[in-house]
């Protein structure tokens, strides 16, 4: 009996920490409205879409790779319902339109020179991403860009599409 208890307690002690972990609860993302090349760009018009938001500046040189990686998507995705929204943060607009002209972007470009959604993203880090759901709720956030982790977004973005 007591070597029972003992292997009971045991099981308790070890499954106590994945027992503690609950899974993540999707956040809203924060909404926003920001000027983009033409018109302007609003969150809540996109909802029932999904929806990746990426934060992004001239000067990052991650953000030379995850453009290229972007297109991409953009180019599988965007006829499955993907939409992209890249939001520069340059405070002024002539180094954002150099960089596009040796990136372009099919997707939409929006500026947020005073980093009001940036700030309400918490965004730490360039280039940094959100995957939002239809629902408007954050499934994924990532900051900084590899290829790792390139390919496993892009599978959340699959999933995400798919009904």
């Amino acid at each position: 009996m007591r070597r029972l208890v003992t292997v009971l307690v045991a099981v308790v002690v070890l499954a106590a920490p994945a027992l503690a972990k609950k899974p993540p609860v999707p956040l809203a993302a924060p909404a926003f409205a920001l000027p983009a090349r033409s018109g302007t760009v609003v969150l809540d018009s996109l909802r029932g879409k999904v929806v990746l938001v990426d934060f992004w500046a001239s000067w990052c040189e991650p953000c030379r790779k995850s453009f290229p990686w972007m297109n991409a998507v953009h180019q599988r995705y965007a006829a499955k319902g993907l939409v992209i929204v890249a939001i520069n943060l340059d405070k002024t607009r002539g180094p954002a339109d150099k960089f596009l002209e040796e990136f372009p972007a099919p997707f939409t470009i929006a500026f947020d020179p005073n980093g009001k959604a940036a700030t309400a993203y918490r965004v730490k880090a360039m280039p940094t991403s959100y995957l939002i759901a239809p629902d408007g709720k954050v499934l994924e956030m990532h900051a900084g860009f590899d290829s790792k982790y390139a390919a496993a977004l892009e599978a959340r973005i699959a999933g995400a599409l798919s009904p």
